[in-house]
């Protein structure tokens, strides 16, 4: 049965509140497949399910099977289509609210941090930023996030220096991203305005601040990237309320120019620019 078909038995119409664009390309389907390399071990978190394509299509190669679901008519629908599937757990809710942990099977006492599962979603992509927040921000972490997002935001995250931002930085020191392929509108139903993208993320095995250091280093790119058209001196003297003196020497500390701009920097230069303001602060 085709989407359109399943809509107009159900007699519901996508939300465009909700972001709701349904995937009807097989063709993109298996590429989403092919780039999470879902094998008969796998636990995958599936977030907004939608009428199920996907979830089938994962329930039929995976292990075991969480689909997250905040509209409760297509939670109906789901629970329909999924009843062949008993590997499949449907879970009604919004996944910025809920806790990836509390979602998972039951880890082992001894290691809860290496729990291994996938993340593979067709996500809103109004919440794209917040999602991969909260993923790469989870405990454990994903081993392997595979997203359908908005081409224009694949290209943000994947970015090199010379065009990094505050987004790009934000995912790539936690993982790195790789744009596998760009999706046409006519792949969806509803057709949406903007071309989309598979984006895979290979979550690091290792971070490298501790987890204390994560949210002032990431205070210092915020107020990098608070002003990028000025030097990067100035606006982090601006963004962080440090005197010119303090910051000239956190850049003398760790060998960079002062002039340089923000979208130059590397998450690698980041980290090193933030250790030496730490110093000197």
């Amino acid at each position: 049965m085709t989407t359109r078909e399943l809509l107009r038995e159900w007699e519901l119409r996508p939300q465009k509140e909700l972001g709701q664009n349904f995937l009807v390309d097989r063709r993109i389907l298996e590429q989403i497949l092919a780039a999470a390399e879902i094998s008969a071990a796998d636990t995958v978190l599936e977030i907004g399910p939608g009428l199920g394509t996907l979830t089938q299509a994962l329930a039929e190669a995976a292990q075991r099977v969480m689909a997250v679901e905040v509209d409760r008519q297509l939670v109906a629908i789901l629970h329909e289509r999924m009843q062949a599937f008993p590997n499949v757990d449907i879970i009604t809710g919004d996944i910025l609210a809920l806790r990836v942990s509390d979602l998972l099977p039951a880890a082992p006492a001894s290691s809860p941090a290496e729990y291994a599962y996938k993340v593979v979603a067709n996500i809103p992509y109004n919440i794209t930023s917040a999602v991969l927040r909260h993923l790469l921000e989870a405990c454990p972490r994903p081993q392997l996030i595979v997203l359908m997002v908005q081409k224009e935001v694949a290209q943000r995250i994947t970015a090199r220096p010379g065009d990094m931002s505050l987004l790009s930085v934000s995912v790539q020191f936690y993982g790195q991203p790789r744009l596998i392929r760009r999706v046409p509108a006519t792949a969806f139903y509803p057709v949406p305005k903007v071309d989309s993208a598979i984006l895979r993320i290979d979550p690091h095995s290792q971070l490298s601040l501790q987890p204390e250091e994560i949210q002032p280093f990431f205070d210092v790119v915020r107020a990098g990237f608070g002003q990028r058209r000025k030097q990067l001196r100035n606006s982090l003297a601006h963004g962080l309320g440090l005197s010119g003196a303090c910051i000239a020497g956190a850049f003398v500390q760790a060998g960079m120019d002062g002039e340089r701009r923000a979208q130059t920097l590397s998450v690698g230069e980041w980290v090193t620019l933030y250790r030496a303001l730490r110093g000197v602060a």
